[in-house]
């Protein structure tokens, strides 16, 4: 698998940065129709928008068929968990409250992908990402865990019922993580990201259309639902999965599903500030730690001083060659971080 360029790698940051920035609105939006159940509301976003992926990537499924077809069971995996993630997200927010749910289901998102490629691809963990992660996490808990009110509950509320939430969550997480490592690792076996990302999202969004079939009526029953739905395929679904495919290309599956706690802090800024829920000081102090974490688990580029007396291959291994050696070196870099420019009908070995 080739390793993209630093500079690559931090763009694929921010791409994803931007994209959880987007899902950070799901959860608000979805008040905006509350007569609308969380699997409605699931199967509308991520079914719509998985769909939409599929077309805007048609071109590349088509070129890289064989490809898909050699891997269907990856795509597969990828695509279940693509189906299951919005229904047990949306249930879990429903049950939990928007801040809750969204911390739970995105802060255990990082530990499930690490384990995912530790014991899957065998790839090592650096201490740069067991730190931001840890603290990811652990600001993700203070704000699970600091005495937040969901705006609806009730004095007779259920306990049990927020426990379910939480436990919908874990599950959200690991398909949110399962999903990203296997489009991660069709774009490591050499298919574009538009193409992988199309290709799961366009089948997980197949496999949601009986769902909104028997629960998508209220969706229709008002301006204010049809208005939800739109956006939430259109804008968070569609054009946040690009973001996050072109940057999931360019990091791994555990890196850019750890930048994606974010996504944990503005869904609690906007559950307090326009859905009306109650964080207190312990829950603030949380996003403050996730935020944090994102300085840590963001690569940036390294500058690398050239040894004295080594050759310009040495160089150019490093990055910094000059002249023929650094002209192929930046071919290497470009071919690892935008594998579609490559002949797509060639045979390849072996991305959210």
């Amino acid at each position: 698998m080739n390793q993209p360029h630093p500079k690559a790698q931090l763009w694929g940051a921010l791409a994803v940065v931007a994209a959880s920035v987007l899902w950070g609105t799901t959860g608000t939006a979805a008040t905006f129709a509350p007569a609308v159940s969380p699997l409605a509301i699931g199967a509308v976003a991520m079914g719509l928008g998985g769909l939409l992926q599929a077309l805007y990537a048609a071109r590349h499924i088509r070129i890289q068929s064989g490809s898909l077809l050699e891997r269907w069971r990856l795509v597969s995996l990828g695509a279940v968990a693509v189906a299951v993630y919005p229904l047990a997200f949306y249930s879990s927010m429903h049950l939990s409250g928007v801040a809750v749910g969204t911390v739970v289901s995105i802060g255990s998102a990082p530990l499930a992908a690490a384990l995912i490629e530790r014991f899957a691809d065998r790839k090592p963990l650096s201490r740069q990402w067991i730190l931001g992660a840890l603290l990811g996490v652990g600001g993700a808990a203070l704000l699970s865990l600091s005495g937040h009110e969901p705006a609806a509950a009730g004095p007779g509320a259920d306990p049990w019922t927020s426990t379910a939430g939480i436990l919908l969550g874990l599950l959200a997480g690991t398909t949110y993580a399962l999903y990203s490592w296997a489009a991660h690792r069709l774009t490591g076996q050499g298919l574009t990201s538009r193409a992988a990302m199309g290709a799961i999202f366009g089948l997980g969004g197949l496999l949601l259309m009986p769902v909104l079939a028997l629960t998508g009526g209220p969706l229709l029953e008002s301006w204010r639902s049809v208005g939800v739905g739109a956006y939430m395929a259109a804008v968070p679904m569609f054009a946040g999965y690009l973001l996050f495919g072109w940057g999931l290309a360019r990091v791994g599956a555990s890196t850019a599903t750890s930048i994606s706690l974010l996504e944990t802090v503005v869904a609690a800024v906007l559950a307090v500030l326009v859905v009306g829920e109650r964080l207190p000081a312990l829950g603030w102090l949380g996003a403050a730690v996730v935020l944090a974490s994102l300085f840590i688990l963001t690569p940036r580029p390294k500058k690398l001083r050239p040894a004295p007396g080594r050759a310009a291959s040495s160089l150019s291994a490093g990055g910094l060659a000059s002249g023929a050696a650094g002209q192929h070196s930046g071919a290497q870099q470009q071919a690892g971080a935008q594998p579609q420019q490559q002949n797509p009908q060639h045979h390849r070995s072996g991305s959210r």
